[in-house]
């Protein structure tokens, strides 16, 4: 799957399998907010990616209901970073996950996700009556 996006900033899937995955990146210059950390928005978008990678990782399209960030240090110029996300909870039409973004041990960040899975919708067996 292509993400033109993911591309831009420089971010790499290291792995998915069902319900996990992991992307990877770099903090470069472009990155920074006006404090010279890794911008807020930089990390929310490198673990949205691995959120959504695990979320539709097991073939039936998923879309975000709801997501949550907490940010607990902040990412310098150059840190090489990490964001795991990992299944919480798979049910028939909602799933959750959990994204810790890490550099090293690390832990930067860590986002919460809910999704809505699209369920193919099953055509009815019944026959339709016509009035007499």
């Amino acid at each position: 799957m292509v993400d033109p996006f993911m591309n831009t900033l420089g971010l790499q899937v290291e792995s998915t399998a069902p319900g996990t995955a992991c992307v990877r990146g770099r903090v470069r210059p472009t990155q920074l907010n006006m404090l010279g950390t890794a911008h807020g928005g930089f990390l929310f978008t490198m673990a949205d990616i691995a959120f959504g990678r695990a979320a539709n990782s097991h073939g039936v399209p998923a879309v975000a209901l709801a997501t949550h960030m907490e940010y607990l240090q902040p990412a310098k110029l150059g840190d090489e970073l990490t964001a795991t996300a990992a299944e919480v909870h798979l049910g028939r039409s909602t799933g959750l996950y959990r994204v810790d973004v890490r550099s090293g041990d690390q832990l930067i960040a860590t986002f919460t996700g809910t999704v809505f899975r699209k369920q193919p919708v099953k055509e009815s067996t019944k026959e339709t009556s016509s009035p007499k």
